[in-house]
């Protein structure tokens, strides 16, 4: 019998490896697809990652393929496991902030989900530390990371197990697993305006903070959500302290909106006061307008002036001393300016916007 040379046993071994290697390596279609959906509440992202199985004519509920409860399912490590909520790999669910599931606590971070079923309309939502296994074969009660009851609902007829977003509004999320007529909801939540102010905050202290306008955005989201502290500090720093920094007609009227909400109307008035000789003929405009909408109408009556001696009376500055005397009452002088007003529009449209308001005061009706 001959010897094989030793350099021909490896190469044949190299072979067989490489070749069994590459077959590994083969990708075939799953019966189940795969499928990623997600939703984004606030600035947070729910992503829930899994294998579509289809009913194809089959029982589903209390059977092999979604049974009740927790069962030793012959496989894997488990003697107590739930539903994989899915076909194949774990079904996986990313939350990218802390939340809360059904109105319980859970971090962020990634987890393989499972349900327990229940035959009296309820399942059990389990979120799982470990998102890596094989379906529930190798699930272990003590990597829960959460757990929460929910009831199923009677749905109409879903041929491949879907995952969908039922319902979404500023803070929440519905999230359903639903499958042949059965839905399973459950409702995810997040702190919303602490999340976002934390992520302003972080922000802030990074490239993107070497920016003035990076500052008055700050101060415009923490004014929306009640924060005026902290609104102050950062429309501030927009102003001044910083190489970035600078005052303008905008930060200011930023400002001003704050002290108002802070009960501070004499330094409101003073913030704008002090940018008025910045502001351009509509800035002014538009601010003229602001004091007639909370009846500051002495003071807007000085701002439409101004606006008017500066800018050459051209015709929003017109316009905008027929809204104030329109304000106070005093149609007749309101009518004088929207005339004039009329005669400098600069087209058709802006013309036909002025006599319509010339027409409501002349029939005694204020135009503001």
């Amino acid at each position: 019998m001959k010897h094989i040379q030793p350099w021909i046993a490896c190469a044949i071994i190299c072979f067989f490896v490489f070749s069994i290697d590459s077959i590994a390596q083969i990708k075939t279609p799953a019966t189940s697809q795969k499928a990623t959906v997600s939703q984004t509440v606030g600035i947070s992202d729910i992503t829930i990652t899994y294998s579509r199985p289809s009913v194809r004519g089959r029982k589903i509920w209390g059977t092999p393929l979604a049974h009740y409860g927790f069962q030793n399912l012959g496989f894997g490590t488990s003697t107590a496991a739930p539903w994989r909520a899915g076909a194949d790999e774990n079904t996986v669910i990313t939350l990218s902030n802390d939340a809360t599931v059904e109105g319980k606590p859970i971090k962020a971070g990634t987890y393989g989900l499972h349900i327990a079923l229940a035959e009296d309309n309820t399942a059990t939502i389990i979120f799982s530390n470990t998102s890596t296994s094989w379906g529930s074969y190798f699930y272990d009660e003590k990597e829960d990371a959460l757990r929460v009851k929910v009831t199923t609902k009677e749905i109409e007829h879903t041929e491949l197990l879907t995952y969908q977003f039922t319902a979404v509004d500023v803070n929440s999320a519905t999230v359903a697993l639903q499958w042949e007529k059965k839905a399973i909801p459950f409702k995810i939540e997040f702190d919303v305006t602490s999340i976002v102010m934390n992520d302003i905050s972080n922000t802030l202290r990074d490239g993107k903070g070497f920016n003035r306008l990076a500052w008055e955005n700050a101060a415009q989201y923490a004014f929306s959500v009640g924060n005026m502290e902290k609104a102050l500090d950062w429309i501030n720093n927009a102003q001044s302290g910083w190489f970035f920094s600078q005052k303008t007609f905008n930060n200011a009227q930023i400002k001003s909106a704050i002290l108002n909400q802070m009960g501070k109307p004499e330094e409101a008035m003073a913030e704008m006061e002090s940018v008025l000789d910045q502001a351009t003929v509509l800035e002014a405009h538009q601010y003229g307008r602001q004091l007639i909408a909370t009846k500051n109408l002495e003071q807007a009556e000085k701002v439409f002036k101004e606006n008017a001696k500066k800018n050459n009376n051209i015709w929003p500055t017109q316009y905008g001393l027929g809204r104030v005397y329109s304000a106070k009452g005093d149609y007749k002088t309101a009518i004088k300016y929207l005339e004039k007003a009329l005669k400098n529009a600069p087209n058709p449209a802006s013309k036909a916007n002025v006599q319509a308001n010339i027409d409501m005061l002349k029939k005694g009706e204020d135009i503001n």
